[in-house]
């Protein structure tokens, strides 16, 4: 699973790649786009999978608390073939009720 997406991909297809900036930051992107669509995807890797995690429950517990929810999360691992490091992944789908 290849997880390439830059900003003008997210406004299209509904995904949002979590950064390495503040997660309110993020959580205010992340509304400002569940405003214009029902379901959104947050996707991470490594070391930014604990921002994605927080993002989605800043959104889903506080900011919309009672209009939206997790509907899917996916977890996966790639190996380098470089270095054969592994690298953890994930893809949080939020919908808005």
């Amino acid at each position: 699973m290849e997880l390439q997406v830059n900003r003008s991909e997210n406004q299209v297809d509904g995904t949002y790649a979590v950064k390495d900036q503040s997660v309110m930051t993020e959580a205010v992107e992340v509304l400002t786009q569940l405003s214009s669509n029902k379901k959104i995807i947050l996707i991470a890797k490594g070391e930014l999978i604990p921002n994605a995690v927080a993002v989605a429950n800043i959104v889903t517990e506080n900011m919309l608390k009672g209009n939206s929810s997790i509907q899917e999360i996916k977890v996966d691992s790639i190996i380098s073939e470089d270095d054969g490091q592994m690298t953890s992944n994930i893809e949080i789908t939020i919908i808005k009720n």
